[in-house]
């Protein structure tokens, strides 16, 4: 240890013999303090007074680190947690703080001021790794961060539930960074430092949640609502309303009460009491006296309850008491094209032909035969419209109302959906003809049928094959359609334009002779023979009792193999 000052010998004599100037005192300043920490200098209680640096930082490395705080206690919000120093990057700069605790330096007063007084408590400074703390933080984030929960108002099974708001809290990463270094020089204890976070206040607060349960959401659950929609009157209960109401928050934070119609208006007790409604309207049913057109059936308007409608009925009742919870909803009516009182002014007052094709029974075509003509009869084709076999029947599958049965594919019978659908389209195809409206799409069979006129006749396929015309008369066209178990016709109604239509068929050229053939192939049909031929049939148009014009159509048919199936 450094001799105290004060058992220096005397460096001056009385009256003045001998004195020691302010270089004396600095030479012995240097001698006595250089290198050497002041007495009495402590940190954080480690005393390290009158020791070398060397000496010093070996002693606070023992002591300091060791009672250096093992996790410090911190709060976000209302979340507390705990953060590792050292995982963190804190730590105590052994070599700044000897800096600080060193008294002396090499310039004379500091030397000199050394001679005179003792060291004190100095405090340690801290290093921070901050890409390590900011490491240690964003995961703390990740805990403590509490997300910001708006009030809210919801029902269930015909109850209210409401959900209190919550303030949000997100840690400032950054400005903790520097928050963490007061508690770790404080060392251990109790106590928990709030860190620095940003608070998000809920846009939906408690008092808004209180307002919107009392003005809406009670009263909404307070009683059933009754409805009464296109002469239907029906009950819906809290219960059923609470599955499609909802309060939702607008711009400003307002609970603003919604109703799902489109839900409602599918659930049971309304989808039941709205089923009976004509939803679409029906055209009156033509048929013929002689060659008049007369109505068979009036007309019905269709009915339709939107789901906007049912909504904007329901909604200002949930708010009401007593009998004031009864309403009407308003029905959009949709009126048929066809009625009894404008079916003279649309043109649809005569026959302008009529076609029937018979077949032999088989419950595959009278099946098929029927759900095409079901989906036909009754079609209206405007002027210029263009009329679609393939539009109107729809795709020929089990969930449309077809079934297997016998057609042509590849050049030979075989059962397939929807088969025998094409008597349909060769009598509809006649009908158009003797009609004298103009031909769109259409296709003959690959070989001839003999039940078939020769060269009139059309057969379809879904996606490939169409029977179309256009209604090219001046006046609505109307198609009536019935079938039998063994036959079909198909009735065109409208405004003739032509006193009449014949037909002229050529003789057959081009014969060719089929051929004999076997099959494997399990949807075998087997097969009668016939040739093929080319043939022209010409439609010719009369007015005024002579021919206007003449049409020709050209049809070319392979011969029909015989087939056996083996």
């Amino acid at each position: 240890m450094r001799p105290r000052i004060a058992s220096l010998p005397p460096v001056a004599l009385a009256g003045g013999a001998l004195t020691v100037g302010i270089g004396g005192l600095y030479l012995v300043g240097l001698l006595l303090t250089g290198g050497e920490i002041e007495t009495g200098t402590t940190v954080r209680g480690v005393d390290i007074g009158g020791l070398s640096r060397e000496e010093a930082a070996r002693k606070l490395e023992r002591h300091l680190v060791a009672d250096g705080p093992r996790e410090l206690a911190v709060q976000v919000g209302d979340r507390r947690g705990a953060v590792d120093p050292r995982q963190a990057g804190l730590a105590f700069d052994i070599r700044e703080t000897l800096d600080r605790a060193t008294s002396t330096g090499a310039d004379p007063v500091g030397v000199i001021g050394g001679l005179f007084r003792s060291g004190g408590a100095v405090e340690p400074v801290v290093r921070t790794d901050e890409d390590r703390a900011r490491a240690t933080l964003g995961k703390l984030a990740k805990t403590l961060d509490t997300r910001v929960r708006d009030g809210a108002v919801s029902f269930d099974d015909g109850r209210v539930e409401q959900v209190a708001p919550r303030t949000g809290y997100a840690l400032d990463v950054d400005a903790a960074i520097g928050a963490l270094r007061a508690p770790f020089l404080r060392g251990a204890g109790d106590s928990v430092t709030v860190l620095p976070a940003r608070e998000i206040a809920p846009k939906v607060t408690a008092e808004e949640v209180r307002r919107a349960v009392r003005g809406f959401a009670r009263p909404a659950m307070s009683a059933p609502v009754t409805l009464t929609a296109g002469g239907e009157r029906f009950t819906i209960t809290p219960a059923v309303l609470g599955e499609y109401l909802s309060m939702r928050p607008d711009d400003t934070g307002r609970l603003t009460p919604g109703l799902d119609g489109k839900g409602l208006r599918a659930a049971p007790v309304v989808a039941d009491a709205l089923k009976n409604l004509p939803a679409t309207p029906r055209n009156a049913r033509l048929g013929l006296e002689g060659d008049r057109a007369v109505v068979t059936a009036d007309a019905r308007a269709g009915v339709e309850i939107t789901d906007k409608a049912l909504g904007k009925a329901v909604l200002p009742l949930l708010t009401r008491s007593g009998t004031a919870r009864t309403g009407a909803v308003t029905a959009r009516h949709t009126q048929p094209a066809i009625t009894r009182e404008n079916a003279a002014r649309l043109g649809l007052t005569e026959k302008l032909s009529s076609f029937t094709v018979r077949f032999e029974p088989a419950a595959y075509r009278t099946t098929n035969v029927g759900r095409a003509v079901d989906l036909i009869n009754g079609s209206l084709v405007m002027p210029d419209e263009t009329w679609s076999f393939n539009r109107t029947v729809g795709e020929r599958t089990e969930a449309n109302g077809f079934v297997d049965g016998v057609m042509i594919y590849d050049d030979q019978y075989t059962k397939a959906p929807g088969g025998g659908v094409s008597a349909v389209a060769t009598t509809v195809f006649n009908a158009m003809f003797f009609a004298g409206v103009k031909p769109v799409e259409y296709g003959a069979h690959s070989f001839y049928i003999e039940r078939y006129p020769e060269g009139r006749e059309a057969t379809v396929a879904w996606g490939s094959l169409d029977l179309k015309f256009a209604n090219d008369s001046g006046k609505a066209l109307y198609i009536q359609a019935e079938s039998t178990d063994t036959s079909l016709t198909v009735n065109f109604i409208g405004t003739k334009k032509y006193d009449e239509i014949t037909s002229v068929k050529g003789p057959r050229t081009d014969v060719r002779e089929p051929e004999t053939k076997v099959s494997t192939d399990e949807r075998c049909v087997p097969q009668t023979p016939l040739e093929g031929f080319d043939v022209t049939v010409e439609r010719v148009f009369h007015d005024d009792g002579r021919e206007v014009r003449r049409e020709p159509f050209r049809t070319h048919y392979s011969p029909r193999d015989e087939i056996t199936c083996d």
